[in-house]
């Protein structure tokens, strides 16, 4: 419910609902701000918890992490707010929820996975659900390629960080991957967008205030949360129950951006929730 109320909020600020009249808040400047104080929180919370010894990691999986924060989370967090900012939320998140369909796709096509015929059909649906979500087949819509194609993007960052992250998580603590995966992005955010430029904005207390509390609102608690529930469900339980994210997201939009959807998207949107959910079930 938390990453469907971030969407909500996002969208609030790209169309000038909030901060109306002030200096605009980027999909850039929203994803490098949130990135940073999650990174900085996170590692005080760290420090102060487990002590310096904790933070020690090798070389290699440095580089790992590294590279799911870079080409994954940076990836997917920047292009899901800037579909956002493009489309609706409901397109943007529906797209991104295609993810684990392209991380089945590529454990098959990789011989990890057997090529069982519900997986493939899980694809199948996965496609007819974008075509119908993005409106290719409604003449009452307008299709918006760019939001379309930027939204596929982030699935599929989205999808690289889930194909490299299990393994790390397998040899360290979630804590510690998760920091270094951020401090990865971050890194990036700090070369495209230097700090002097993020300073050039003059954002004013309550603007810096919001970015904070987004940061902590929108991925520090959701995460935490996410990894607590994993003690009490396995991982396909969890994965099936955050598919709520959409429809919380949807609800959100529409009750609170005036967004709605119409006719075939519904159908879009559910042939992609099935397809997800096919794609994470284990067949039993």
């Amino acid at each position: 419910m938390c990453w469907g109320a971030a969407a909500t909020v996002g969208k609030a600020v790209f169309n000038g609902s909030l901060f109306a009249g002030r200096a605009q808040i980027s999909p850039l400047l929203l994803t490098q701000a949130r990135t940073t104080f999650s990174v900085l929180v996170l590692i005080i919370f760290l420090l102060a918890r487990f002590g310096r010894d904790f933070l020690r990691i090798d070389s290699r999986d440095l580089v790992l992490c590294v590279l799911a924060g870079t080409l994954g989370v940076a990836g997917s967090n920047f292009f899901y707010y800037l579909a956002i900012q493009k489309a609706t939320v409901a397109i943007a998140i529906t797209l991104q929820y295609t993810a684990p369909v392209w991380v089945l796709l590529y454990m098959v096509l990789s011989g990890r996975e057997r090529a069982l015929w519900r997986r493939w059909f899980s694809v199948l649906l996965a496609m007819l659900g974008i075509a119908l979500t993005i409106g290719l087949f409604s003449s009452g819509l307008k299709l918006n390629i760019t939001g379309a194609a930027v939204a596929l993007l982030a699935s599929f960052s989205f999808a690289f960080y889930n194909i490299l992250a299990p393994s790390l998580v397998r040899r360290h603590h979630q804590l510690k991957v998760m920091l270094y995966t951020l401090l990865g992005a971050a890194v990036l955010w700090t070369v495209v967008n230097p700090p002097w430029r993020l300073a050039a904005q003059s954002y004013n207390t309550r603007q810096w205030g919001f970015l904070f509390a987004f940061a902590c609102l929108s991925l520090l608690l959701p995460y935490g949360l996410y990894f607590n529930g994993l003690k009490y469900l396995d991982a396909t339980r969890a994965v099936i129950a955050s598919c709520l994210e959409p429809v919380f997201a949807m609800v959100f939009a529409a009750a609170f951006v005036g967004e709605g959807v119409h006719g075939l998207q519904v159908v879009g949107i559910v042939a992609v929730l099935a397809a997800t959910l096919m794609a994470q079930s284990s067949g039993k």
